[in-house]
């Protein structure tokens, strides 16, 4: 009976004491929310950036497979050899504007007044946009020049 009785208040603790950080969390969430009101627009860019980061293993594959087409096709005619290797130097380029914009992207310092981080973090946002919609249209481009003969 003794052990029963321990097993409850020790299982009683351990319920208890795994309540307390969730509701904590959330507060402290609120707290950093209503600290930082350009915390909303921070997560809306990364929100972006997250959304195309994957699409750069998509240009990889298909560059390689247009680089496989060019090697594996010794009497592929100049015309569409040229339009083959085009389309690789917008997918590099594609690429490197993902790259680009990551080295130069930087969380605003709390140091920084709270209207220069958002129009800083503004501009962020134009240019995350900028970087999707190149890298979406470059993608659709090369995928219906790979299934291209």
């Amino acid at each position: 009976m003794k052990l029963t009785y321990k097993l409850l208040i020790l299982f009683l603790v351990v319920l208890a004491a795994c309540g307390k950080p969730s509701t904590q969390n959330a507060e402290e969430d609120n707290q950093e929310a209503n600290e930082d009101p350009n915390q909303a627009l921070y997560d809306m860019v990364m929100d972006v950036h997250d959304e195309v980061m994957p699409k750069m293993d998509d240009i990889y594959k298909i560059k390689s497979q247009l680089q496989e087409k060019i090697v594996n096709s010794p009497d592929l005619v100049q015309e569409r050899k040229d339009a083959l290797e085009k389309m690789i130097l917008s997918l590099d380029s594609a690429n490197n504007s993902m790259m680009v914009w990551m080295r130069q992207f930087n969380r605003p310092p709390d140091s920084l007044d709270v209207e220069e981080a958002r129009a800083y973090l503004e501009s962020q946002m134009e240019k995350i946009n900028a970087v999707k919609e190149t890298m979406l249209s470059t993608l659709e481009e090369a995928k219906a020049e790979a299934e291209k003969n």
